[in-house]
């Protein structure tokens, strides 16, 4: 068997690895929520009148952003601020971005465009959550490497 399907043939019935990614997506989640849902509420509240497709990009560009600095703060108790924040980058972007997709895609469909509801919020960030969580087992599983 070549290497490569050697690394998807994996055992997915492993509670450890899922109770791990899931404290690991979870805390990606966080980070993620804060700089996504800040945007999306900044032009809700002001009313700034950007396009609704500009307004998401930016949202998923600032989760983004805030999940590697609240990694880097969570990983700044294991090693130095320089080595945490590079560790930090070179975390999953897929993850990340298939997140922030989700959970912009999802608030589009229901709301219509870039708002935040209370009904809403709570499905986001199922989706967001549930989404990355194969690919960070697998991540975790066959490469031995958390996304945080």
């Amino acid at each position: 068997m070549p290497p490569i399907f050697q690394k998807l043939a994996i055992d997915w019935r492993c509670r450890h690895t899922w109770r791990r990614s899931s404290v690991n997506t979870a805390w990606c989640l966080l980070g993620c929520a804060i700089g996504d849902f800040g945007t999306i509420a900044y032009f809700q509240f002001t009313g700034i009148p950007w396009p609704t497709l500009a307004i998401m990009i930016l949202a998923i560009i600032n989760g983004i952003l805030t999940s590697i600095a609240l990694e880097t703060i969570i990983l700044l108790r294991q090693m130095a601020l320089k080595a945490a924040f590079r560790t930090a980058v070179g975390m999953s972007l897929i993850s990340m971005v298939a997140m922030e997709t989700v959970m912009n895609a999802v608030d589009w469909l229901l709301t219509g465009g870039a708002r935040l509801t209370w009904w809403v919020i709570p499905i986001m960030l199922i989706a967001g959550f549930i989404t990355p969580l194969p690919y960070n087992y697998w991540r975790l599983k066959a490469l031995g490497r958390a996304c945080h």
